[in-house]
C-alpha cells in the first residue's frame, strides 16, 4: 500500500496521477448527469409523435424539481454510509453502479423504467457526489499548498464533463432519439465505473475504510460539546421525513390529478401538502434555534451568518436552475434556432471549435496520464481510451452531419453548454480577483452574484417582450439566451465557489460536516424551488405574458442582492472578524 507521501512520486502537470484518475472519473459522471438532465424536461413535454410523453410543462417541472432536490438530499445518506460503514472508495463504486443502472433504465423509456431510473440516479448520486472530493482531501494531507490547484483541476473535470454531456447527449436525444441520449449517458457512466475500479489501487489505503473519530469533551473553540439528544434526533427525523414525503408527493399528486395524493390520504382530506411542509419547516426552525442557544456567543453568531447566506443561496439556485427547465423550454419553443446563410456558417465554425479544442486539450492530458499509469493499470487505461475514441467519433460525426446541411438548427439543449464554457473562460479571472486587494466581502460577493443573476433574467425578459400573451411559439433571437448564460455564469462564479469556503471559515471544525449537510439541504430546497418557479411559466405567460414571468425572476434576485448589501453591518458583526 502507498503512503501519503507516495502520491507525489509520479505526477502529471505537477499533481499526483491519482488526481487525474479522479478527474476523468468525475468527468464521465458529470457527462452522464448533465447529459441526461438536459433531456429530461424536453422528453417529458415532447409530443407523443416526437417520442416524448406529451406531459404539460407543470408536471415535467414538478418531477424535475423533485429529482434535482433529492439528488442533493441523498448526499446526506451517501456521506453517512461512507463515513460510518463502507468508506469513500466503496461509496464511489456503489454510486457509479447505481447510476449506470439508472441511466440504462432511462433508455428503455417506459414509465416503470424511467421512474426506477430516476430513483437509482438519486441514490447513486448520493453515494458518488460527496466522496470524490473526500478522496482528494485525504490524498493532499500535508500538502495544503497544492490543494487549491488540485480542486481547480478537478473543477475543470466537472465542467468538461458537463460541457460534453450536454453537447453530445443533447444532440443525440433531440436529433436521433431520446433513448440514444439517455443510452449514451449510461455508457459513459459505465466507463466511469470501470475506469475507477481498475485504477483504484493508485489511491493506496485512502478511502478504503471509514475512519474512527475520537470524541472529545470540549470543542475546539472552548464550548462544551453539544451532541444531539434523543428527543432532538426524533424531531430532526420527523422534520426530514415530512419534508421528504412532501417533495415526493408534489409531482405524484399533480401527475395523477390528485388520485395518488399521499398526503391527502394521510391527513383525511385536509390540505395535506400545505400542512405537511409548514409543519416540517416549523419543527426544523425550532430545532435549529433551540440548538443555537446552547453555543457560545461567537459560535452562535457565526452560525447565524451561515444561515443568512444559506437563505440567499436557496433563491440563487431556485432561479439559476431555470436553465434545464423554463430556459430550455424557452429555447425550444420561443427561440429562432434555425440559422441560414452566413449566420449558419458562423455557428457551425464556432460549434466546431467549441467541440474540438476542449476535446483536444483533454486528450492531451489523457496521454500524459497514460505515460505514468498504463503499465500498472492497463485495464483502466483501455476503458478510458475507448471512451475517448467513442467521444471523438460521435463529435466528428455530429460536426460532419451539420456541415452537410445548408442551414444550422441549434438544439434547444445546446445553450446549456455555454455555462461550462464561460466558467472555463472566466474562472481564472475571478480567482485572481479574489486573491487581490480588491477582494470584496461576503455580502458584496453574494450581492454581485444575485445582481448578475437578475441581469441575465432581464435579458430574456426584454427578448420576450414582443411575444403575445398566451402564445405557444415565437422566434426570439438566440443572442438573448447567450446573454442569459453569460450573466448567470458570472453570477455563479461570484457566489458558488466561495459559498462552502465561508462555511468552513465560520463554523468550528467539529461542526463542518453538520453545517455542510445543512448547506446541501438549502441547495436541495433551491432545486425544488426552481421546479416550482418553472411550473408557473404557462400560468403567468397565459395571463400576463411570457415577459412578465421572466421579469418576476429578475426582481427576486435584485431585491435579495440589495438586501444582502443592507445587511452587511449586521453580518460583519456576526462573523467576528472572519472576512
Amino acid at each position: 500500500m502507498n503512503s501519503k507521501a507516495d502520491f507525489f512520486k509520479t505526477n502529471v502537470l505537477g499533481h499526483p496521477t491519482g488526481l487525474f484518475v479522479l478527474f476523468f472519473t468525475e468527468m464521465w459522471e458529470r457527462f452522464s448527469y448533465y447529459g441526461m438532465r438536459a433531456l429530461l424536461v424536453m422528453f417529458f413535454t415532447a409530443s407523443l409523435m416526437d417520442g416524448g410523453w406529451g406531459w404539460p410543462r407543470e408536471h415535467a417541472l414538478a418531477i424535475f424539481g423533485t429529482y434535482t432536490s433529492l439528488v442533493y438530499l441523498s448526499t446526506l445518506i451517501g456521506g453517512y454510509f461512507a463515513d460510518k460503514i463502507v468508506g469513500y472508495r466503496w461509496a464511489v463504486v456503489i454510486g457509479a453502479l447505481l447510476m449506470t443502472l439508472g441511466h440504462a433504465s432511462m433508455a428503455l423509456e417506459t414509465k416503470f423504467f424511467v421512474y426506477m431510473g430516476l430513483t437509482l440516479l438519486v441514490f447513486g448520486s448520493g453515494f458518488f457526489k460527496p466522496n470524490m472530493t473526500s478522496i482528494i482531501s485525504k490524498m493532499y494531507e500535508g500538502h495544503d499548498e497544492k490543494k487549491d490547484g488540485a480542486y481547480t483541476i478537478f473543477y475543470m473535470g466537472v465542467n468538461a464533463g458537463a460541457f460534453l454531456g450536454i453537447l453530445l447527449c443533447g444532440y443525440l436525444g433531440e436529433k436521433v432519439g431520446w433513448r440514444w441520449g439517455f443510452g449514451l449517458a449510461g455508457i459513459f457512466m459505465l466507463f466511469c465505473l470501470l475506469q475507477f475500479w481498475f485504477a483504484q489501487n493508485i489511491f493506496g489505503s485512502v478511502g478504503l475504510k471509514p475512519e474512527k473519530k475520537v470524541a472529545e469533551e470540549f470543542a475546539d473553540d472552548g464550548d462544551i460539546r453539544n451532541p444531539f439528544t434523543s428527543w432532538q434526533l426524533v424531531l430532526a427525523f420527523l422534520a426530514g421525513a415530512l419534508g421528504l414525503i412532501w417533495i415526493i408527493n408534489d409531482p405524484v399528486s399533480k401527475i395523477s390529478g390528485g388520485a395518488n395524493d399521499i398526503l391527502g390520504w394521510m391527513l383525511f382530506g385536509l390540505p395535506g401538502a400545505t400542512v405537511t411542509i409548514l409543519t416540517a419547516f416549523a419543527i426544523f426552525l425550532f430545532l435549529v434555534f433551540y440548538r443555537l442557544t446552547k453555543y457560545s456567543k461567537i459560535t452562535r453568531d457565526r452560525m447565524l451568518a451561515v444561515m443568512f447566506f444559506a437563505f440567499l443561496t436557496i433563491f440563487f439556485w431556485g432561479i439559476f436552475e431555470q436553465a434545464p427547465g423554463s430556459l430550455t423550454i424557452f429555447a425550444r419553443d420561443y427561440t429562432e434556432r434555425v440559422l441560414e446563410g452566413s449566420a449558419a456558417m458562423t455557428f457551425k465554425i464556432v460549434n466546431s471549435m467549441m467541440t474540438i479544442i476542449p476535446l483536444a486539450i483533454i486528450t492531451w492530458v489523457l496521454t500524459k496520464l497514460f505515460k505514468q499509469t498504463f503499465s500498472k493499470y492497463p485495464l483502466s487505461n483501455v476503458f478510458l481510451s475507448l471512451s475517448f475514441l467513442i467521444i471523438w467519433a460521435i463529435a466528428l460525426w455530429m460536426l460532419k452531419t451539420e456541415f452537410a446541411k445548408d442551414i444550422a438548427e441549434i438544439p434547444a439543449s445546446w445553450f446549456g453548454v455555454l455555462n461550462s464554457l464561460f466558467i472555463i473562460a472566466f474562472a481564472p479571472l475571478f480567482s485572481k480577483w479574489w486573491e487581490s486587494k480588491y477582494n470584496p466581502n461576503a455580502n458584496v460577493k453574494y450581492a454581485l452574484g444575485l445582481f448578475l443573476l437578475g441581469i441575465g433574467m432581464a435579458c430574456v425578459a426584454i427578448g420576450s417582450a414582443d411575444i403575445p400573451i398566451g402564445a405557444k411559439t415565437a422566434s426570439v433571437s438566440v443572442v438573448w439566451l447567450v446573454l442569459v448564460y453569460l450573466f448567470h455564469t458570472l453570477g455563479e462564479l461570484c457566489l458558488s465557489p466561495v459559498a462552502l469556503s465561508y462555511v468552513s471559515k465560520l463554523v468550528p471544525g467539529r461542526m463542518i460536516a453538520f453545517m455542510f449537510a445543512m448547506w446541501y439541504i438549502a441547495v436541495a430546497i433551491g432545486m425544488k424551488l426552481a421546479g416550482i418557479f418553472g411550473e408557473n411559466i404557462d400560468t403567468v405567460a397565459d395571463q400576463y405574458g411570457m415577459t412578465n414571468f421572466f421579469w418576476i425572476l429578475t426582481a427576486i434576485p435584485i431585491i435579495l442582492g440589495i438586501f444582502s448589501i443592507l445587511m452587511y453591518p449586521i453580518i460583519k458583526k456576526l462573523m467576528h472578524g472572519i472576512r
